[in-house]
């Protein structure tokens, strides 16, 4: 037993992103394009907002995660994380972003990627805009195990399933934040690197029209359509210009708190039941 598993279960929500690219405006212009995104310059990167999605980018390698920003309810959601950051011995810092209230905290994970936690203040966008939630971030580990309790113990994730070889070694864990069966999920990988991220359309007449949408953009679908069996959810994925995988989601599956984690076997049918599926090594 962790100093930490007798405390609540964090509540958050995927906020926005800071990524980075060779090209922050050419990047910025492709989601601005293609995600139906509004952008302008901030102080030598880029942000992209539409409803209820942000994107920054940033100067950097390609295919790069500078940070990732979850909202909570309050100040007293990072009083209590805060609090639970120092029984399991993690250093939190503070934070300045335009899109949080100030307050804000952030954190470093076992392989070095930033977690950001803050009130997000209210934003303004609403329009008729294609629906798509910025919903969950992926990341690949050379340590899945390691980076899978970290989150659970460390920040009050919750495990709702694990993918796993025939040897019972972890091949994928997908944590959850709030009702949603994950916002967070890592690979076991050779390396480590930004997996992918994804937009929760909410229905499947919604990835049709999201379909037609990259078709009239001119950007092509790499993987899909096709169901996750962790999740329940139906997917698409595109490449950006940088080669960022992009997933477009829905239906989702909503977890009640009681139910418990599940285990499901490394194969093909367990990423996509509808067919094929890359796994990751």
């Amino acid at each position: 037993m962790t100093q930490t598993s007798h405390l609540p279960p964090l509540e958050a929500s995927l906020h926005h992103l800071a990524i980075g690219s060779p090209d922050p405006h050419a990047l910025a212009a492709f989601y601005a394009r293609t995600l139906a995104m509004k952008i302008e310059e901030r102080d030598g990167a880029w942000l992209a907002s539409g409803p209820d999605r942000h994107l920054c980018f940033v100067p950097g390698a390609a295919r790069t995660l500078a940070f990732a920003a979850f909202s909570v309810a309050g100040p007293h959601v990072l009083a209590g994380l805060t609090a639970r950051c120092a029984l399991a011995g993690v250093a939190v810092e503070a934070w300045q972003s335009d899109l949080l209230d100030s307050g804000a905290i952030s954190i470093v994970d076992p392989d070095g990627n930033r977690i950001v936690f803050g009130v997000a203040r209210p934003s303004p966008l609403a329009d008729d805009s294609l629906v798509a939630r910025l919903q969950h971030v992926v990341m690949a580990s050379t340590d899945a195990p390691r980076l899978s309790s970290f989150y659970q113990d460390a920040l009050g994730f919750v495990l709702s399933d694990n993918v796993v070889d025939d040897a019972g070694g972890l091949r994928t864990a997908f944590l959850r934040c709030g009702e949603e069966h994950h916002s967070f999920a890592v690979f076991q990988a050779a390396k480590c690197w930004f997996d992918h991220h994804c937009y929760e359309a909410g229905d499947w007449g919604l990835i049709r029209d999201w379909g037609d949408h990259f078709a009239a953009c001119n950007v092509p679908v790499q993987w899909g359509p096709g169901r996750h069996g962790p999740g329940n959810n139906l997917f698409v994925f595109v490449h950006d210009r940088d080669g960022n995988w992009v997933e477009i989601s829905a239906e989702l599956e909503i977890v009640g708190p009681d139910r418990p984690s599940g285990t499901w076997k490394h194969e093909q049918r367990t990423l996509n039941s509808w067919g094929s599926a890359p796994l990751r090594s």
